[in-house]
């Protein structure tokens, strides 16, 4: 695992005049499960595009000793860098088998990748078994629960062997049992993996985060364990306090 975290410098992205992500330092260290909030238009998941190539950017990103910044979007995936976004992108007609069989085939041909195999290639029964879909291997995925498919999307990442998972709201849209469901999932490929989580969900966060980077306006606001972070004033000024206000404290009557 040494070597493995992530590292980032002075990152900085503008669009048009408008900076974005405005100097960010963040070190996020081998098996972390970081959590980055803040509110809407803090910078989130623009920091997140720099570090996997989407937007360009300024300052440096390393990871397992390699610099991203100004690499293709494919160089940096092969370095073992994987993302999901706010909606699963799964292949809806192949079965939760094929659509692992597929993501883990990189560099094979089609039939090969579709054929059907006497036994499961060992990543992916791992996968199978990590996200809990064995028992709906032969599924079409486009019939999966909505908390299913972004599992099934994560697992899709570990057959590659993905190194650094960042997470775009993995729970947005999820019930109260695929939210905890989920959190499993992510502290177990935490424990050798490096995990990035954007995240709304406040109570997800303070369940599951290992650490936990507040962003507002573009700037690494605080960051800490979250009783560190719900300590901080600034942090319950511009972001906590302003999401959950807390509930007004019943005055007792007089006897």
């Amino acid at each position: 695992m040494s070597g493995e975290g992530l590292t980032v410098r002075d990152l900085r992205v503008s669009f048009d005049g408008f900076t974005a992500v405005d100097g960010v330092d963040l070190d996020i260290g081998p098996g972390d499960l970081r959590f980055l909030i803040g509110p809407n238009g803090a910078g989130k998941t623009t920091l997140v595009d720099a570090v996997t190539g989407l937007v360009r950017a300024s300052g440096s990103v390393r990871f397992a000793g390699q610099e991203l910044l100004g690499r293709p979007v494919h160089r940096i995936a092969r370095l073992g860098i994987g993302r999901t976004f706010q909606t699963a992108t799964v292949f809806e007609e192949l079965t939760v088998l094929q659509n692992l069989d597929i993501a883990a085939g990189a560099g094979r041909g089609p039939l090969t990748m579709l054929r059907r195999r006497g036994s499961v290639p060992e990543p992916v029964s791992r996968a199978l078994e990590t996200t809990g879909l064995t028992g709906l291997r032969d599924r079409p995925a486009g019939i999966l629960a909505h908390g299913q498919k972004q599992w099934l999307e994560i697992g899709m990442l570990l057959v590659q062997d993905v190194r650094l998972l960042l997470l775009d709201e993995p729970v947005a849209g999820m019930s109260h049992e695929e939210r905890e469901a989920t959190g499993e999932l992510l502290r177990r490929v935490a424990e050798d993996r490096t995990v990035v989580v954007i995240e709304h969900d406040m109570d997800f966060m303070r369940s599951y985060a290992r650490s936990v980077s507040v962003l507002h306006a573009g700037k690494v606001l605080s960051e800490g364990t979250v009783a560190e972070v719900q300590a901080d004033a600034k942090v319950q000024e511009v972001y906590l306090g302003r999401a959950a206000e807390p509930a007004a404290v019943p005055v007792p009557e007089e006897a």
